[in-house]
């Protein structure tokens, strides 16, 4: 694939990695724990047992503040992807993001790339990309992520925190789905539809030709509303994401001055 077609799949990666930024799969390192069981004390009250209240699930409303809530707790967390195209596999990617300091490393691999390898490395303003058909092999392209062009916004958008505040205001309906069981646990499972020029303008980002006027996630969300998953399909482009090993200790540096390259 050229580069240009590379730099426009690999676009459309980064308006996801702040949302999967809100996941995780490991209950333990989320603060959540199940509340302690009553003890009833024995009556002769011959009444009917009463039932379970009805298990209250997060709306259009609450959706936003519940997971603001879970990821302010977070320090870092592991992302894991896979994007496919008409059913063959376009790229997948492995890396880590903090938030203090907000940084970001990304490996990513794939047909776009011509089976070859790209890196991508973020630190606060600054952003780092290896990419095959822009640097050399193991070479860096160090951008300011402030700066205009296609670079510095596909950089700059790997800012989760941008992708959160755009939910503020770009989410359009929060649909709770059903309870599933994914990795031997319990979650529930949203499609979350958001307003595509609401959330970009939030990011400070006009909507690109051809992107549709809204765009549903579909989210899989642990009982202290983290959410372990989510994918998405967008003009034929399909994604799917899962979180790991978050608050687990992660150093994301920069590349050293002999790797770094010009334009």
């Amino acid at each position: 694939m050229k580069f240009r077609a590379a730099m426009v799949t690999v676009a459309a990666v980064p308006f996801a990695l702040g949302l999967a930024a809100c996941g995780n799969d490991k209950p333990e390192a989320t603060g959540y724990k199940p509340s302690a069981p009553v003890s009833t004390p024995v009556t002769t009250n011959t009444a009917a047992p009463q039932q379970a209240a009805p298990v209250a699930h997060l709306n259009r409303v609450t959706f936003v503040p519940a997971m603001n809530a879970a990821i302010s707790k977070q320090k870092s967390w592991r992302i894991i992807g896979k994007m496919t195209a008409n059913g063959s596999t376009v790229l997948t990617m492995d890396g880590f993001q903090t938030a203090k300091p907000l940084a970001m490393s990304m490996t990513m691999t794939g047909a776009a790339f011509q089976g070859k390898t790209a890196k991508m490395v973020m630190i606060k303003g600054t952003g780092y990309l290896s990419m095959p058909g822009l640097t050399p092999a193991g070479k860096y392209l160090k951008i300011d992520i402030g700066e205009q062009g296609q670079l510095g916004e596909m950089l700059q958008g790997g800012d989760p925190t941008k992708i959160f505040k755009s939910f503020d205001s770009s989410v359009a309906s929060v649909k709770f789905v059903r309870t599933e069981t994914i990795g031997g646990e319990k979650l529930d499972r949203y499609a979350v539809t958001v307003n595509t020029a609401k959330a970009l303008a939030a990011q400070g980002k006009k909507v690109p030709a051809g992107v549709p006027k809204t765009l549903t996630y579909t989210m899989w969300m642990d009982k202290s509303h983290l959410v372990r998953r989510l994918s998405f399909d967008l003009s034929g482009v399909s994604m799917v994401m899962s979180m790991s090993d978050y608050n687990k200790p992660v150093s994301i540096t920069a590349p050293p001055a002999s790797k770094i390259v010009s334009r």
